[in-house]
């Protein structure tokens, strides 16, 4: 049973310090609040909220990494590039874990391992931006950092930083966990319902082959339920969720003392992330994430040394401990080839294990001639070729992917089966910030993956 992490459980004083020590530290993509007392109470308000998850179920999360890390297993990462408040709909959160499904069916029965299924969701609200500012013709406004800090309409009132929205946020996390847990363990999730979970997806070549699959495992279970077996195991689904922990004003007051050891997690999310723009060594990210039990994500770009990764296992996984890091690589198609080799090599060659999965998507981005943030899916495609080409030359598990998708039928990356073009994308481009692969993409990239699998 999961435990529950109590606000009140008195932990020792110097963990409570360490805790806040990242206020010393320097910080970046942190939102100007107009009004510093407005900040403290909602920060106060969440502190005193239940926990979003709770400590049982983040131990478990890393055992299941552990077991990637070993090459025992795959992980499959994917959900809204930011979520939206006004986005939080059954519908589309149905959708969204219809695709991981789909797509975790597709790679278990390629791989003929278990596959992880984690959302970026229940908390993907905050964004980092290249600029704090944004101007449009003659007027400069504050960057949309994400629906918990402002809002996407370029107006004053909009764009300012607001703290009430750290609540809203954490209410729309409360009743997207709630949908997600009803979906994977209400029966929706049976694997036995597996043809269900193509309804009401717009047809496409990438579903037919998904129909097919779905066929060959209804055989296998009627097989099974001939020679008498048990299908309790195929009745639920864990589903884990994750986000980039940016906004330290949500997630300090978010992290709670564990009652059984008297140890710190961050109950926003069971895993969460650095992003390539905070995981600077003596950053206030580093520093704060590395205090807390989750398992964590480290994003690692194209320029990235071995000095600097060897530095961040250090600084994050001191005790070597399985499941506690991941390595999310985001090179880019043209540069995974040769950036990643060195990095696997170095860390093989090491006392460490972590996780190592690819971030195809924010290595890979373009503007359009007509002003469109898109990725091309060759390109997606690619990426993830590469990843999987540099683990089989060094002879390392490539465990995992990490994906920005979306269920539904949105024109946001460029080409695939639907050959999506320039003039494709106004049709229904929708995401606040970057381009997510739509069902049918993301159908088709499993599909891919599942091949690479079977070579590994």
């Amino acid at each position: 049973m999961a435990s529950q992490i109590e606000p009140n459980i008195v932990a020792d004083k110097s963990v409570i310090e360490g805790l806040d020590y990242w206020r010393t530290l320097p910080i970046k993509q942190q939102p100007q609040w107009p009004n510093a007392e407005a900040v403290k109470s909602a920060s106060e308000r969440l502190a005193s909220y239940p926990p979003l998850v709770f400590a049982g179920e983040v131990d478990t999360l890393r055992d299941r990494l552990a077991q990637a890390a070993q090459g025992k297993a795959f992980l499959l990462q994917g959900g809204d590039c930011a979520e939206t408040f006004a986005g939080a709909t059954a519908d589309k959160i149905r959708n969204r874990i219809k695709t991981v499904l789909q797509m975790a069916v597709v790679l278990t029965y390629a791989a003929e391992m278990p596959v992880i299924k984690m959302g970026r969701m229940a908390g993907q609200f905050a964004k980092p931006r290249s600029s704090d500012t944004e101007t449009r013709g003659d007027i400069t406004l504050p960057a949309y950092r994400g629906d918990i800090v402002n809002g996407y309409d370029f107006t004053p009132e909009s764009r300012e930083a607001n703290p009430e929205r750290l609540v809203q946020g954490y209410n729309t996390a409360v009743s997207t966990l709630n949908l997600i847990r009803a979906f994977t363990t209400g029966g929706f999730a049976d694997l036995r319902e597996v043809h269900r979970w193509n309804q009401g997806f717009a047809k496409n070549p990438a579903n037919a082959q998904y129909e097919a699959l779905a066929n060959e495992i209804d055989r296998a279970i009627k097989f099974m339920a001939a020679c008498g077996a048990d299908f309790d195991a195929l009745k639920t689904t864990e589903f884990f969720v994750s986000h980039e922990a940016l906004l330290m004003d949500y997630e300090r007051p978010m992290t709670r003392i564990d009652s059984r050891t008297g140890t710190p997690y961050n109950t926003s999310a069971h895993f969460v992330w650095i992003g390539e723009r905070t995981r600077e060594l003596d950053g206030a990210h580093v520093d704060f994430l590395s205090r807390v039990r989750n398992p964590i994500g480290v994003k690692l770009g194209p320029t990235t040394d071995v000095d600097t990764v060897k530095q961040l296992i250090e600084k994050l996984d001191p005790n070597r401990e399985p499941g506690r890091l991941t390595f999310i690589t985001r090179m880019g198609a043209g540069k995974i080839r040769e950036a990643l080799p060195p990095l696997l090599e170095a860390v093989k060659a090491s006392d460490a294990n972590p996780l190592w999965i690819t971030d195809p998507m924010h290595g890979n981005g373009i503007t359009t001639p007509n002003g469109y943030k898109s990725r091309r899916f060759d390109d997606v495609v690619d990426e993830v070729k590469g990843f999987f080409e540099a683990h089989r030359a060094v002879g390392t598990f490539p465990g995992g992917v990490h994906v920005e998708l979306t269920g539904d039928d949105v024109t946001e990356c460029l080409g695939g089966s639907e050959q999506i073009d320039e003039n494709d994308l106004a049709t229904r481009y929708e995401s606040l910030c970057d381009p997510r692969l739509n069902h049918m993409q993301s159908l088709e990239l499993s599909f891919l993956i599942a091949e690479e699998l079977k070579k590994s």
